[in-house]
C-alpha cells in the first residue's frame, strides 16, 4: 500500500493549540514505541527504506517504508507480529527483497522511538485525512532528540485534502514544514551517537572541539545536490524535478534557522545556513526563468512573494559576507580597527524563516510541484507552447537552446566588461549565476567532457564577480561611516585598488570563456 502525508513540525508554543484543535472531535490516544533497524554503515537508509518494529499499544506491527511515486508519498508494507522479531521472509515477493537478501543478515538496531500520539479523522471537500499529533523523542545510544509534529495523512480521496487541513493549520498555529521523516532524523542521531561515542571521555581541548563540531554537524547546512534528468521526461516533468531539489534545500536549511530542533538551548543556525537557503531560492528562481516558455510555472503572486523573502534574507547575509569575508582581508592590508556594530549574527534571517508566511509559501509551492495544490483539483492550464501547433522539441534540445541564448548575453556583455556601469556588472553576474544553474539542471543531458571545461570557466568568472559585488557592498557601509571613523577611508582606498585588479581578472576571464568548449555541439 502507499501512504502520503504531509508533516509540520509544531513548536512549543503552538503545542496546546494544535492539541485543542485536535480535541474538537472524537480523539484516540495511543503510545507508540518502536525500534528501526539497519546495518552498522546504514544500507537500508542510504536507499531510502526503513524498516521497524512497533508496539501500537498492546500489538506489535512489523514496517517497511520506501520511496513512492513522489516527495510525500512512501510505499508502506505492514505485517503483525506475535512479539519484538523480525520476520523478514514476509518481504520475499516484494519490491524490498533485493535490499533485504542483501543485507537482511547484517540488521541489528539502531535507534529506538517513544511518541504518545493523538490522532482523528477529518473530512475535508477533498478527502479523508488523518490528522496526528506525536510528542516524545528518538533516542540513540545515550542522544536523545525531542519529537513534536503534527501529520496530515491522506486515508481516502485527493491529495489536495491533506494540503487543505496542512495549510490551514499552518497559518493558525505557526507551523514549520519538516522534510525529514522520524527515520531520517533517526538515522543521522545514530551515527551522531557513534561519532561520538569514538570519541571517548577524554576532557581536553582537542576532544572538546571534536564534539562540538560533530554536534554540530548534525544540523549542517544543506548544499546543492545533482539532479537526474532524462531525455524522455516532459518538460513539466523536467521542472518537477528540478523544484524539488530546490525546495528541499530551501526547506532544510530554513527549517534549522527556525529552530526546529533547538529552540531554547542550542543556535544551530548559521551564516551558511542563510547562504544555502539564499543558494535555493537562485537556483529556483533560474529555473523558472529556464522552462518559461517550455511548460506552465507556479501562479505567479508566489514567483514575486519569493522575491521578497530573498530580499529579507538579504541583510543578514550581507552583514555576515563583511564580517567573515571583506574584513579578515583589509586586517591582513593593515586596517586600522573599526567598530561596525556587526555585534551577533542577524536575527532577520530566524524571522524570515518561522513566518507563517514563508512556511505557507514553502507548503504552497510543494504542493504545486506534485500536484496535489487546491486550486489543482481539476486541471492545470497548459502553457502557451504546448497549445501550438507541430512537435515539440526534446527537453535537452530546448534547454540548450535556451541555454545558448544566455551564454550570449553573458558573453556579448562580459567581452566588455571595463566599460560597464556598476548597475549592469551587477546584473551580469545574476546572469552568469544563472547560467551556472541552469547548466547545473541539465548536467545530465549534456556531453560531460566539454561542460566540465565551460564550467570551469564560468565558474572563474563567478568567483571575480562575486568578489567585486561583495566590495561594493562594503564600500558603501565603509563610505556611509567614514566621516565618523576615519580608519575607513583606509578600506574605502583598499576596495577601490582591489576593484581594479578584480576588473582586469574579469576581461581575461570572459575571453578564456569566449574560446571554452560548447556544451550544445
Amino acid at each position: 500500500m502507499s501512504e502520503q502525508e504531509l508533516k509540520l513540525h509544531v513548536p512549543r508554543t503552538s503545542h496546546a493549540g494544535v492539541e485543542q484543535a485536535l480535541r474538537r472531535g472524537a480523539v484516540t490516544t495511543i503510545r507508540l514505541r518502536a525500534q528501526y533497524f539497519d546495518t552498522q554503515t546504514s544500507n537500508l537508509a542510504k536507499s531510502g527504506v526503513a524498516l521497524r518494529l512497533r508496539l501500537e499499544g498492546r500489538r506489535w506491527v512489523q514496517t517497511l517504508k520506501m520511496p513512492g511515486s513522489h516527495r510525500l508519498e512512501k510505499i508502506e508494507l505492514n505485517h503483525p507480529r506475535p512479539g519484538p522479531t523480525l520476520d523478514l521472509s514476509v518481504y520475499a515477493e516484494t519490491p524490498a527483497a533485493r535490499i533485504i537478501e542483501k543485507h537482511g543478515d547484517q540488521l541489528a538496531i539502531s535507534y529506538e522511538t517513544d511518541v504518545r500520539r493523538l490522532y482523528r479523522r477529518i473530512r475535508t471537500v477533498a478527502g479523508l485525512v488523518e490528522v496526528a499529533l506525536d510528542q516524545g523523542h528518538i533516542k540513540a545510544g545515550d542522544l536523545k532528540l525531542p519529537v513534536s509534529e503534527v501529520e496530515f495523512e491522506l486515508v481516502s480521496g485527493q491529495p489536495q485534502a491533506m494540503f487543505l487541513l496542512g495549510l490551514k493549520w499552518l497559518t493558525t498555529y505557526n507551523l514549520v514544514l519538516d522534510l525529514r521523516s522520524k527515520a531520517e532524523r533517526g538515522t543521522t542521531l545514530a551515527a551522531l551517537a557513534a561519532r561520538l561515542a569514538n570519541l571517548g571521555e577524554i576532557e581536553d581541548a582537542a576532544t572538546t572541539a571534536a564534539r562540538a563540531n560533530a554536534i554540530a554537524s548534525f544540523w549542517a547546512p544543506r548544499g546543492t545536490n545533482a539532479i537526474k534528468l532524462s531525455s524522455q521526461m516532459t518538460p513539466a516533468q523536467a521542472l518537477a524535478a528540478v523544484t524539488i531539489e530546490c525546495l528541499d534545500q530551501i526547506a532544510r536549511n530554513a527549517a534549522v534557522l527556525a529552530e526546529i530542533d533547538t529552540a531554547g538551548f542550542y543556535r544551530a543556525g548559521n551564516p551558511e545556513h542563510t547562504h544555502q537557503l539564499r543558494v535555493g531560492i537562485r537556483r529556483l528562481r533560474s529555473a523558472w526563468s529556464l522552462f518559461q516558455k517550455l511548460t506552465a510555472l507556479p501562479p505567479q503572486p508566489w514567483r514575486d512573494e519569493l522575491k521578497a523573502h530573498f530580499a529579507a534574507l538579504g541583510t543578514a547575509r550581507d552583514d555576515d559576507v563583511l564580517r567573515e569575508t571583506v574584513m579578515p582581508e583589509l586586517s591582513a592590508a593593515g586596517q586600522p580597527p573599526l567598530d561596525l556594530n556587526s555585534g551577533q549574527h542577524d536575527e532577520s534571517s530566524m524571522n524570515v524563516t518561522a513566518s507563517p508566511e514563508f512556511q505557507r509559501w514553502l507548503v504552497e509551492l510543494l504542493a504545486w510541484t506534485i500536484g496535489a495544490h487546491p486550486l489543482q483539483a481539476d486541471s492545470e492550464s497548459q502553457p502557451e507552447l504546448a497549445k501550438g501547433k507541430g512537435k515539440l522539441p526534446s527537453v535537452r534540445d530546448a534547454l540548450c537552446k535556451q541555454l545558448f541564448k544566455w551564454h550570449q548575453k553573458v558573453l556579448t556583455d562580459g567581452l566588455q566588461f571595463d566599460k560597464l556601469p556598476i548597475e549592469s556588472k551587477h546584473e551580469l553576474r545574476k546572469r552568469a549565476k544563472r547560467l551556472r544553474y541552469g547548466l547545473q539542471f541539465a548536467e545530465s543531458l549534456l556531453p560531460g567532457k566539454k561542460l566540465k571545461n565551460y564550467r570551469r570557466s564560468l565558474s572563474r568568472i563567478q568567483d571575480i564577480l562575486g568578489e567585486m559585488n561583495d566590495l561594493y557592498v562594503a564600500r558603501e557601509k565603509f563610505e556611509g561611516i567614514r566621516e565618523d571613523q576615519p580608519p575607513a577611508w583606509f578600506a574605502v582606498g583598499w576596495i577601490a585598488s582591489r576593484l581594479s585588479v578584480l576588473t582586469k581578472e574579469a576581461g581575461l576571464a570572459f575571453e578564456d570563456l569566449k574560446q571554452a568548449d560548447h556544451f550544445w555541439d
